[in-house]
């Protein structure tokens, strides 16, 4: 079956399934790929009703925020829906255009190292822990995995519809 980003946590996790959890959370190629955007080509949007690439790299740190925090949940065996928030109520009130992408980049860094911090703290057992994401029974570790599959999704979605015109 062909997954869709409508799927949620199975399209996701599709990206990234195959490769090693702490390696993709290790991997600096989006970092490198984000730090060559300057804030000019930050604000730009490839459609008016679209976001821009600063408004995207806010929105990545704010999923990882946030499904770090349902992974711990989940890893302590506390009972928790893993999919699932506004994301365009997320990004229409923060103010990711007004900062620079160096800002916004080191931000999603410093998740990005608490992120780390805590897979590394993660016994293989608490890694099976199951979980639901919508209709999906799966484990603490796909679940962190979709976390970057998301990333890669967006990154993706920047290097065809925002840098493929330069």
């Amino acid at each position: 079956m062909q997954y869709t980003p409508k799927d949620g946590f199975p399209y996701y996790y599709s990206l990234v399934e195959d490769k090693e959890l702490y390696a993709l959370f290790s991997s600096n190629t989006n970092f490198s790929l984000l730090r060559s955007i300057d804030d000019n080509k930050g604000n730009y949007r490839y459609a008016a009703d679209k976001w821009s690439i600063k408004q995207i790299i806010g929105h990545i740190t704010d999923h990882e925020r946030i499904k770090m925090f349902r992974a711990f949940q989940l890893s302590r065996k506390e009972v928790v829906e893993l999919w699932g928030y506004d994301q365009n109520l997320l990004v229409d009130n923060a103010r990711f255009d007004e900062l620079s992408v160096e800002q916004l980049l080191s931000d999603l860094s410093n998740v990005r190292q608490s992120s780390i911090s805590f897979i590394a703290s993660l016994s293989p057992q608490q890694l099976q822990i199951k979980g639901n994401a919508r209709t999906h029974s799966i484990t603490l570790q796909q679940f962190l995995k979709s976390i970057i599959g998301h990333e890669w999704h967006h990154i993706n979605i920047i290097k065809q519809k925002y840098l493929s015109f330069e």
